[in-house]
């Protein structure tokens, strides 16, 4: 395993209701970050299936607009199966450019959607998908919760790499989580632009003694189409997302400063000696851990609200084959 990596952040919007346009843009955007020498690429959170701040669905307490529900069918119809071929695009994206590749995209789960970290080899195989555990506000609204079962850290070349989402970073038993599998390049998704982001990444970067990788969308009103109406108004130059995407190492120092200008492309060399450096004086799930006192019970196992015995058989159209029919049939027998 090499000492010093190169890990890019991908500042930049999607296509906004165009997953076909947003997978385009996504390859170009790799392909640039892999020829400046990145091992490591990650992007925003949500840009498959986009992020389209300002929207309301139409909700009030107790009701829901026929207008809202169209924007709900329309972001549903933007959203990606994991099984589909916009994931398979995915996966070759990171073959084809010899990248470890982390993506936020909305994932569609019969008709659920979840806000989903996906991290692909540059093998192009699918790692390990993270779905966000806690939706924030509105969100909550459109999104589904994630469950224990993809609370993950898996082991690369590069080190041991995983994600949480936007403010799930904020959520001190998770990052506990992440830090007891030994995580060394924390990803962190997001579409928070505030000031408080940098100090957030950097206190987790301390804490956890790992390299913070925080990509950010840089999003514009025209990076939607001409019937998206945000709150904000319909200048196609009104900036609704405006990055300040980053990298910190273990130590807090910041190698990648945030950048509110627009959409770039930021690059820096990670140098994994820093990781044990930092852990000499701070390892919060090791020698700083108090567990006489404090101790977390996590719970990995799939949350699904329907279970079946035994795989139910498929029926045609005309119900044949279903274990009523075929329990008819015996009979007539």
């Amino acid at each position: 395993m090499s000492t010093t990596i190169k890990a890019a952040v991908i500042q930049a919007a999607p296509i906004l209701f165009d997953t076909p346009k947003t997978l385009s843009k996504l390859a170009d955007l790799a392909r640039d970050a892999a020829q400046q020498g990145a091992d490591l690429v990650v992007f925003p959170e949500a840009f498959v299936g986009g992020y389209p701040k300002g929207l309301d669905f139409g909700a009030r307490l107790g009701m829901r607009s026929p207008e809202g529900r169209e924007e709900f069918r329309r972001y549903h119809e933007s959203a990606i199966e994991l099984s589909g071929p916009e994931a398979l695009r995915l996966g070759e994206i990171a073959r084809d450019n010899k990248i470890h590749l982390v993506v936020g995209v909305i994932e569609r789960d019969g008709g659920t959607l979840y806000c989903t970290a996906v991290t692909y080899a540059p093998s192009g195989r699918l790692l390990s998908k993270h779905r966000k555990l806690m939706p924030t506000a509105l969100e909550r609204l459109v999104w589904g919760f994630g469950d224990g079962s993809t609370i993950s850290v898996v082991n690369t070349p590069l080190g041991r790499l995983g994600s949480v989402i936007c403010w799930e970073n904020y959520m001190p038993l998770l990052r506990a989580a992440m830090y007891a599998q030994g995580i060394e390049l924390y990803c962190a998704p997001t579409v928070d632009d505030r000031d408080t982001w940098l100090p957030t990444m950097r206190m987790i970067a301390l804490e956890g003694r790992c390299f913070v990788i925080s990509a950010c969308q840089y999003l514009t009103r025209g990076d939607g189409p001409a019937d998206y109406s945000p709150i904000q108004g319909d200048d196609p130059g009104t900036v609704l997302i405006r990055g300040g995407s980053c990298i910190i190492d273990p130590l807090g120092v910041v190698l990648v400063e945030p950048d509110f200008s627009g959409e770039t492309i930021k690059v820096a060399e990670i140098d994994r000696r820093v990781i044990a450096r930092g852990k000499y004086d701070l390892d919060v799930v090791g020698h700083y851990a108090r567990p006489d006192v404090f101790r977390l019970l996590v719970d990995t196992q799939s949350k699904a609200p329907v279970s079946f015995t035994s795989q139910p058989a498929e029926a045609d159209e005309a119900g044949r084959n279903t274990p009523a029919a075929q329990e008819a049939a015996a009979c007539l027998d």
